[in-house]
């Protein structure tokens, strides 16, 4: 490069300032895995980025493994600092050593850029933080409740920010801190739907927040093609493609159901033919049939206002769903609710689920003389027909779902879902089985969401596939003992001897004595 003049140098300085893309293609270079240190030369899709980033405060990026998103950003906060003074930057990952290696490009990416243009020098330098002498600093920070609380943010990046833990709890605490103008960047590949990350994208799509989205999947690089994606996924599973390179949410997470399974309920969805009730939370797809069998089968809401009493009613011979309540009511209110919903498909079974609101609703129904309530047995939670209960002092009503039981309800819903043997029609259901996950090993519903139409459902395919299976064989076996059951009027023939009712007479018995008596002759003629 020729020779500078300090006209020449405040020309590039003041130009450099004012375009983040000029500054890194020109003056930065960056450290290559293959090819060591290399110029930064940005793609198309990374210059629009970096654009972005200067007009917009709130950015959210939905992005695929090694498109050198992060490097980018890293490139802009270097940009940032180097031309901007007392500029205060916080950097939060999924790990603090994750974070701390973004600031560590960063540190990086200043120090690559000629000496004149640098027009800030770093003044402290620590392992996870910097300074520099225009009073522009960046640090690593941990994902603690308290994260950045204190601070006066200029610009807070996510990385990896569908990955990291309680970020809904964070960023209540540190939105606040970018309320004096302040800069977020969030970027992450997908990890399921309903996490901060996930809704964030979504309202920035759907205009109802002030992020601005960007989605750039494998095929946003210009080095790529079929050739090279088919070789990258040869060894991948299906959710691994999804997360780490077609940046589909539903794909990614690790949901309780099997994303490919969630996708395919999605075509059966469909409106209820009417809404109903009090609330008209009823929601009604088929009316009853007096030819067709029905299960209701009910989980009742804890009572602190956050769930949901809910129930579905399905067809026992096709398990496809015919009607479904999702409210918040009272447990009375609830119990009637289910006494009417009963009678109006032909006295099914109705299954309730006996937490300790769930008692105050059978205890009502019960009142109300509901003939076909499930009870089970205390300890092993065998099911009691009503008739056996009425008769065992160790019957309970309803269903008990607990350490041993909750598992193996949940993997029935699983294999049910998995072969096609239950037909939900519930767009209600269908968003609660997206945010159905796995926690620490345990499925439950994902923070701020609710699983009260996953409970019932579980319960639904249990008993279905248990109890009403059980019955329908004894059913069967009955109907069988009976057709095999036939009358005859022939009479016994009782002249032979040994037979039931044989009796003798003098007559029969002297010819037996002659035939035995011939039968020996031959002893006294020798």
């Amino acid at each position: 490069m020729p020779q500078l003049t300090k006209q020449d140098i405040l020309k590039e300085v003041l130009k450099a300032g004012k375009d983040p893309t000029y500054f890194l293609n020109k003056y930065v270079k960056i450290s290559h895995p293959m090819h060591g240190t290399i110029p930064f030369n940005t793609y198309d899709y990374q210059s629009e980025l970096l654009g972005s980033f200067n007009e917009n405060r709130f950015s959210v990026i939905l992005k695929a493994r090694q498109l050198g998103i992060s490097t980018v950003v890293a490139g802009y906060v270097a940009w940032m600092m180097l031309f901007h003074r007392d500029k205060n930057i916080i950097v939060m990952a999924t790990k603090f050593q994750t974070a701390a290696n973004l600031v560590k490009k960063v540190k990086s990416l200043v120090k690559s850029t000629p000496s004149w243009m640098q027009i800030a020098t770093i003044s402290i330098d620590n392992r996870t933080s910097f300074e520099l002498s225009n009073g522009s600093q960046i640090k690593a920070s941990s994902t603690s409740f308290d994260a950045g609380r204190s601070e006066a943010l200029s610009l807070l990046v996510l990385d990896e920010a569908a990955h990291i833990q309680g970020l809904e709890e964070l960023w209540t605490g540190l939105y606040p801190t970018l309320s004096t103008g302040g800069r977020c960047i969030a970027l992450s590949t997908p990890n399921g739907v309903g996490n901060w990350f996930h809704q964030t994208y979504v309202g920035a799509e759907e205009g109802t927040n002030d992020f601005q989205s960007f989605k750039l999947s494998w095929d946003a690089h210009p080095d790529r093609d079929e050739v090279w994606f088919s070789r990258e996924t040869k060894n991948m599973s299906r959710r691994q493609i999804a997360q780490e390179l077609e940046c589909n949410f539903n794909m990614s997470g690790e949901t309780v159901i099997h994303p490919e399974h969630i996708e395919g309920m999605e075509g059966v969805l469909c409106e209820p033919k009417y809404r109903t009730g009090f609330d008209r939370n009823l929601h009604i797809w088929e009316e009853a049939s007096p030819d067709r069998a029905y299960l209701l089968v009910a989980d009742v809401a804890r009572g602190d206002g956050k769930d949901f009493s809910a129930f579905h009613v399905f067809d026992t011979l096709t398990m496809t769903q015919v009607a479904e309540y999702q409210g918040r009511v009272e447990p009375d209110m609830f119990a009637g609710v289910l006494f009417n919903v009963g009678k109006q498909y032909g006295e099914c079974m109705v299954v309730v689920e006996n937490n300790n609101i769930g008692y105050a609703v059978l205890s009502k129904l019960q009142e109300m003389e509901y003939p076909n309530i499930y009870f089970s047995a205390k300890g092993t939670h065998e099911y009691l027909s009503p008739l056996n209960a009425s008769y065992s002092g160790n019957s309970i009503p309803g269903f008990t779902t607990s350490m041993k039981t909750r598992p193996l309800i949940i993997a029935k819903l699983e294999e049910f879902i998995r072969n096609g043997l239950i037909n939900i029609k519930s767009h209600r259901f269908f968003n609660e089985v997206k945010t159905f996950v796995w926690n620490n090993g345990k499925p439950e519903a994902m923070k701020g969401y609710n699983d009260d139409l996953v409970l019932a459902a579980s319960i639904a395919c249990w008993v279905r596939d248990t109890v009403l299976t059980n019955n329908h064989q004894d059913a069967e076996y009955s109907k069988a003992l009976v057709n095999a059951m036939s009358t005859s009027r022939r009479s016994l023939n009782t002249s032979i001897k040994g037979m039931v009712g044989y009796k003798s007479s003098p007559r029969t018995e002297y010819a037996d004595e002659i035939q035995k008596m011939r039968e020996l002759l031959w002893l006294y003629k020798g």
